[in-house]
Parts: C-alpha cells; sequence; structure tokens
C-alpha cells in the first residue's frame, strides 16, 4: 500500500482538503503496484482468512464509494448555495459493514457520521436509491423522504432509521429504551411492528461517549443486564480519536469500556473491511443471542475535518494531517479491490467516477426540486391534531365488561362512589385507562409497590402485573428515554417524573428527542406518550425546592408539547381520558402536571365543607384540549359551578390554573364583599399551548383583570395570558398580576413568601379599585 506521510507535493499545495482527499485516492490507486491474486468466486472470501465474501466486499466498497461522494458533492456544491449540510462521513465509511451484518428491521438511531450504514441499508429493499434520497436531505427538499426538507437527517421509513438531528449522545436512552421495549412487549404478547429477535443500533462517537446522556444509557444497560433482563442494544462507537478539535486520549475507549461489567466489549477495524468484518459480525449476533447490551469499538478515521467551515489546516500540522488521510479506509478498500483481483486499476477507478457522477446527478435533480417556502408546509407535522378522532377516541367506550371486572363489579365503578378527592380520582382514571389500553405501560421511581410517594398508583401493579406497572432506577432521562423506546414499538407508555423539579435534569429527552421525532421525521414517526409530573407549590410541611417547583418555563417553549394541569378530580380524569387518545391517534407527546398540594384537598371555603371534592365523569366524558373551565361570580362554593355570563357585566375576571383556582374562589368571596364586584374565574386548565382566542373571549367580558400565576415572574404563564389579551386588542382593560418570585423555593413557612397567597389576590384587586 503506497504511503502518503510525506508532506504536501507542491502540485497539491492551495487545494482544500476535500480536494486533496479526492486527489489521493486516484493517485493511490494510479500508482499502485502489488501483485494481484485470482479473483475469488463471488462467495468465496475477498482474502485469505476474511470472514467477508468476494460479493460482499464489492457491495460494501459501492457504499463506501456512495458515502465518500455525497462528502465530496457536498463541499463542492455548499459554495454554490445548492447544499446545506457538510458534516461527512469521510473515515466512518467501515460503519456500512454494521448496516451488512443487521437487518433492516432493527432499529437503528445513528450518529450524522453515517453515511456508509445507510448506503448499505439500502440494499436490504429492492428500488431504493441510497444518493437520491440523501441529496434530497443535503438539499433540504421538500421530497426528502426522511424529514421533507426540514432538516439533514439520516431517516428512513422503511429501513427502521429513526430520524436523528445533529445529537450529542441524547438518542442513547431511547435506542437502550427501544430494545428493552422489544423484550418487554414481546413478553406482554403485544404484536411488535418488527420482528421479537430485533435489535436495535446506536452509533456515536468517541468524544460524545463521555457526555452524561451516553453515560445514563451505559449505565441503566448494565442495570438492566446485572439483573439478567434482556437488553439487546448494540451500541456502535465509531472511534476516530477526536471531538472537533479536542483529541481522544489514546486507547481512552477501550480503557473505559473494554472491563465494564455487564456491557459486553467488541472491537472492530473499521478501516478494514476484508479484516474488520468478522469482528463485527461477532458483536451482532453476541446481540441477537444473548440479549445483552452490546458495545462495538469499531476504529475510524476523520477525514476533511468536521465539516466544511472546519479548516484544520489552522490547527494541525501538515504531517498529522497526511499521516490521517494515509488511514482512508476507501484507500484500504480499493487495495484489497486491487489485491484479490476482483478489480482491476482501470475498474476501480471507473467505479469511483461513476459514482461521483451519480451522486452529483442526485445533486442536480435535489436542487430543481420543491423546497419548503411556506410556514403552514414547515410546522404541518410538528402538532398534528384530529380533534373530532380524538375526542371519538377519548369517549370510547367499548371495553366495559373489562372495566367491570377491574373495579369488581357495578356498584365499584367510580361513578357510581361519593365524590372524591383529586388523588383517587387520578388512580381511578388511570385503573380505567389501563382496562381501555392493553398496551398502556406506567412506570418510573416508587410507583410499583409503593403506589407513588402521594399513592396515586396505589394497587396498578397488583390490578395489572409487573409488566406493566414497574419501577425503573432512578434515573429521569432514562425514563424518558425508556418512554420512546415503548412507543417506537407501538406501545402506550404513562412515565412518571415524581417532581417537576427532577424533569429539568432529563429536559433535552422531550424537547430535543420527543417532541420533534414528528417534526424531523415528517410525521412518519412518532412518540405517543403522557409524562405524569407531580409539581407546583403549596406542599405544607414538606417541601423546599426539589418538592415545591413551580418552574413551568421548561415546559412552555417545547414545540408541539401539550401541558395540561387540572385543579380538581374530574377535570383530572376527563383530562387523562384525553391526552391518552391524544396519544393514540395523533401520535403526541403531552404532559399530565399534577398540583401536589391538591391531590388530598377536600374543603374549599371552611373545613369540612367538601367544596373541592368531585364526581367521577360519566363513562365517556372527556375535555376537550384548550377548553377551560368558568367559575361564576354566585358560586363560593365553586366545584359545581360550570358557566359563566360572559355578558361584559363582570367587574373582575381573574385568569388561574392549578393551586390559583380555589385560592382565587375563597378571594373571590372577600373581593365581592369589599367591592361589591361581580367576579368571575377563570381555569385556564390547559397551559401549553394556551387558548388564546379563548382568554380573549374572556377577557372582553371584564371590567378588570387579574392573573393569578402560581409560577414564577420571568417566563411564568401568566406572561402568555397578558399576551393574549394584549395581542387582542383588549390591552386597555385595567390589569393586575400576581406571580410568584423569581427565586428558588425555600423550605418550611418561608416558602409561601415567594408564591402568591389569597391575600395577595385581594390586595391587587384593591390596587385595581385605587385605581378607578
Amino acid at each position: 500500500m503506497s504511503s502518503l506521510s510525506s508532506p504536501i507535493p507542491a502540485r497539491m499545495r492551495g487545494l482544500n482538503r476535500a480536494e486533496i482527499c479526492d486527489v489521493n485516492f486516484t493517485e493511490f490507486v494510479r500508482s499502485w503496484d502489488g501483485q494481484a491474486g485470482g479473483a475469488p468466486d463471488a462467495g468465496a472470501p475477498v482474502l485469505a482468512g476474511s470472514a467477508l465474501d468476494a460479493q460482499g466486499f464489492l457491495e460494501l466498497f459501492e457504499s463506501q464509494l456512495v458515502s465518500r461522494h455525497l462528502d465530496l458533492m457536498a463541499r463542492v456544491l455548499r459554495v454554490q448555495n445548492k447544499v446545506f449540510y457538510t458534516i461527512g462521513s469521510s473515515g466512518h465509511e467501515g460503519n456500512a459493514m454494521v448496516a451488512r451484518a443487521t437487518r433492516h428491521t432493527d432499529p437503528a438511531f445513528l450518529h450524522y457520521r453515517s453515511g456508509g450504514f445507510m448506503a448499505e441499508r439500502f440494499r436490504k429493499l429492492p428500488g431504493m436509491d441510497p444518493a437520491m434520497d440523501s441529496a434530497l436531505s443535503f438539499a433540504a427538499s421538500k421530497d426528502d423522504p426522511a424529514s421533507g426538507g426540514r432538516h439533514k437527517v439520516w431517516g428512513s421509513k422503511p429501513l427502521w432509521v429513526l430520524p436523528q438531528t445533529s445529537t450529542i449522545a441524547s438518542h442513547l436512552p431511547k435506542a437502550l429504551g427501544t430494545a428493552i421495549a422489544i423484550e418487554a412487549g414481546r413478553r406482554l404478547g403485544h404484536e411488535l411492528p418488527i420482528p421479537d429477535d430485533s435489535i436495535t443500533i446506536c452509533s456515536f462517537g468517541d468524544a460524545s461517549s463521555n457526555h452524561a446522556t451516553a453515560q445514563t444509557a451505559f449505565n441503566a444497560a448494565a442495570w438492566t443486564a446485572y439483573q439478567k433482563l434482556p437488553a439487546p442494544a448494540l451500541f456502535v462507537c465509531e472511534d476516530n480519536g477526536i471531538g472537533i478539535s479536542v483529541k481522544t486520549p489514546s486507547g481512552w475507549i477501550a480503557r473505559n469500556f473494554s472491563q465494564r461489567a455487564d456491557l459486553d466489549y467488541f472491537a472492530a477495524d473499521g478501516l478494514d473491511l476484508a479484516n474488520g468484518y468478522a469482528d463485527v459480525q461477532r458483536a451482532v449476533e453476541h446481540c441477537r443471542t444473548t440479549r445483552r447490551p452490546t458495545f462495538l469499538h469499531l476504529r475510524t478515521t476523520r477525514i476533511m475535518g468536521h465539516a466544511g467551515t472546519d479548516f484544520e489546516i489552522e490547527w494541525r500540522s501538515l504531517e498529522e494531517l497526511c499521516a490521517v488521510e494515509a488511514t482512508d479506509p476507501l484507500l484500504r478498500s480499493a487495495a484489497i479491490a486491487l489485491e484479490s483481483g476482483l478489480m482491476s486499476r482501470d475498474e476501480v477507478l471507473e467505479l469511483y467516477e461513476r459514482t461521483r457522477k451519480r451522486c452529483f446527478a442526485a445533486a442536480e435533480e435535489a436542487d430543481r426540486r420543491p423546497k419548503l417556502e411556506a410556514l403552514a408546509d414547515v410546522i404541518a407535522p410538528l402538532a398534528p391534531y384530529s380533534p373530532d378522532k380524538v375526542m371519538a377516541e377519548a369517549g370510547r367506550t367499548d371495553f366495559d365488561e373489562r372495566r367491570l371486572e377491574v373495579f369488581g363489579g357495578e356498584a365499584k365503578l367510580p361513578e357510581n362512589l361519593p365524590p372524591r378527592h383529586m388523588a383517587i380520582q387520578i388512580n381511578q382514571a388511570l385503573h380505567e385507562t389501563f382496562a381501555k389500553y392493553p398496551e398502556a405501560l406506567l412506570f418510573g421511581e416508587d410507583v410499583a409497590q409503593k403506589g407513588g410517594v402521594y399513592t396515586v398508583t396505589k394497587g396498578l401493579q397488583k390490578a395489572f402485573g409487573p409488566r406493566r406497572v414497574f419501577n425503573t432506577l432512578l434515573d429521569e432521562t432514562m425514563i424518558l428515554g425508556m418512554a420512546q423506546g415503548f412507543a417506537n414499538v407501538g406501545m402506550l407508555p404513562i412515565p412518571e417524573i415524581q417532581y417537576l423539579a427532577y424533569f429539568h435534569n432529563a429536559c433535552d429527552q422531550i424537547r430535543g428527542e420527543a417532541a420533534s421525532l414528528q417534526f424531523f421525521s415528517n410525521n412518519q414517526y412518532a412518540n405517543p406518550m403522557v409524562v405524569r409530573i407531580a409539581g407546583l407549590g403549596y406542599q405544607r410541611g414538606f417541601g423546599g425546592h426539589f418538592h415545591n417547583d413551580n418552574s413551568i418555563t421548561a415546559l412552555r417553549d417545547i414545540p408541539g408539547l401539550v401541558v395540561g394541569c387540572p385543579s380538581r378530580g374530574d377535570d383530572a380524569v376527563t383530562m387523562l381520558r384525553t391526552l391518552t387518545a391524544l396519544a393514540k391517534v395523533d401520535g403526541r407527546v403531552s404532559v399530565f402536571l399534577e398540583p401536589i398540594a391538591l391531590y388530598m384537598t377536600k374543603d374549599l371555603q371552611e373545613a369540612g365543607d367538601g367544596g373541592w371534592l368531585t364526581g367521577y365523569p360519566a363513562r365517556g366524558e372527556a375535555m376537550v384540549i384548550g377548553e377551560g373551565r368558568v367559575y361564576p361570580p354566585e358560586s363560593d362554593a365553586g366545584a359545581d359551578a360550570d358557566v359563566g355570563d360572559g355578558d361584559g357585566r363582570d367587574d373582575l375576571v381573574v385568569f388561574t390554573y392549578g393551586n390559583g383556582v380555589p385560592m382565587s374562589l375563597r378571594a373571590a368571596r372577600s373581593i365581592r364583599e369589599a367591592h361589591g364586584w361581580r367576579t368571575r374565574v377563570v381555569d385556564l386548565r390547559w397551559l401549553v399551548p394556551l387558548n388564546d382566542a379563548w382568554i380573549v373571549e374572556q377577557a372582553r367580558g371584564a371590567r378588570r383583570i387579574l392573573i393569578v400565576d402560581e409560577g414564577r415572574h420571568s417566563a411564568g404563564v401568566g406572561e402568555g395570558v397578558i399576551t393574549a389579551i394584549a395581542e387582542g386588542g383588549l390591552g386597555t382593560i385595567p390589569f393586575e398580576r400576581v406571580v410568584g418570585v423569581d427565586t428558588y423555593t425555600p423550605l418550611a413557612g418561608a416558602a409561601f413568601l415567594v408564591i402568591p397567597g389569597e391575600e395577595d389576590v385581594v390586595e391587587a384587586a384593591a390596587r385595581l379599585a385605587a385605581g378607578d
């Protein structure tokens, strides 16, 4: 094999790294002077002792060339504004071996240097063209079959490649979650959309392996295997020794992973198809047969820099660059083709140039295809919503026989029981949900035998078994990753995040992964789930920041997410029915935010009045998304009032949610006594997205407006209410906002100093009165 370790020849100076890489290949082939053997038969080893046969090598070599020329094309056409992505796969083309050794029904979660893998996986189904599909994605064309032009992603619905954006290890938890879900679904008798012995494939770089999210997945994989629970995830670490410009310490990956208990380690040479294929095969077969998490350490290199904007010559020496380019896997593949006698120099060069023309032709055609030009087209797959179908599903009652069985007879049906507080009604609603959906699962910390910290899930495991209701390790990132995995195989996950404060460390699993999948896959894939989160403030005798977190900001700005927050038991039931239906019908991700302080609340105005107990809603009754509840001024009890007059005669309209609802209803009595005002209390119920039109409609009937927001002053829900009113042309109505302080929540009684109280509401009304 010719060496490229000498300084760059004068004729190549001034060329960019892509051009040098291109010239290197053609000069290497032209100058090759080795001894060629007799061409092996298609089924014979390509070289003596290789596990890769000749036909397999030729196909892998072609896949490598497709990947390389897509990279070269991207660098050339980017300057012509025909391509919008230049993070390439050059040096990683050996990942094509992983594609060849696996099936197209093995779900794949790939990082951005997976061109070789994709080109090879395209062989698994007839009539598919990796060059054209990839070119459409590079060009951000509306015809891109993966994302519809929304991002350059490696993805394919028929090939089970779930689209990823430029992730830094954030896809590892859901890849492991999918592996766990394959086995769990099979044990539950759930009909999987893929074969029962499928594995998941998850690729990432050596630098990304250090990320906290990656370590979460590795730890959870070992935790699962330690308990002898199947988790057939193939973690493919493509080790090129560098992350953008930060070098990975030599030997670090092997040192860090080869001795990890319950994470089975394999190493393969991704720079040499003939030598590396046997080890790739061994890793794949081990994962498939043992059903254990498997770590494949694939040696790669990085040719041409991190991306088109990475001018390596500015921070790497010429000698180092030349040494890296000498390890180009395409040079070794060309040498194998020549040494084996499968191809002559002219045939290698002819295939190389033919592939170049194929990729450039695809790119030019992609440039002529339509782009996304209208906002409606861009956001179409972000938040699909079929309201009629959702309400029909939410109201479906064809599971009555199972429901009777679960609750133990007609007399014990929850609608036939006396009014109860919210915790019990949510518990009853969860039992009903599990009766309705055999594919529903509930999991999280302490949710099984204990029934949750607040006993909201009490009895569920006993009723439906440990395969459907189970505890997880204490890791919110993995809980949400697992939820995505179960959703990927057609189940209905209802994960619990024990406290709102615990969600923040795992937020990206919803923001960057679950909620983005429909958008980046053009609604071909979805992560239907309902995430239950206990949160907000006002707990007495227990709390501090982690148990009284009132920060809703992290939820409010996640595109496509739906957040419902009930303040009373009957609303919780009808809201949960709707959210599960939304997941089933439209594949949406939602959060069911449960106010902890209202779980056990029974009274409203006076001790013992039972004013905040509610009956269980009739079977099939559900809540329309965006629909709030209005309490008229005549109501002191509040819990039984449904309709306000909205006739323009209300002296004060209070907008609120969660704990603010009973608080505002109590304050309304004092306000009426002090000022004689007709006061209407509006429970938003739906916090994301806010129903702006309905808020404006309610505001039209107000002489004054008061917003009671238990969140924080900055980025709270109240800001959205004020904006809706102002943009609705009602900004001249006098208003006050009662809102939490921008601070962490302290312990004990001090907590009530930083969140709104009933007195604060009354005082705000007095300020409005003073301004008349």
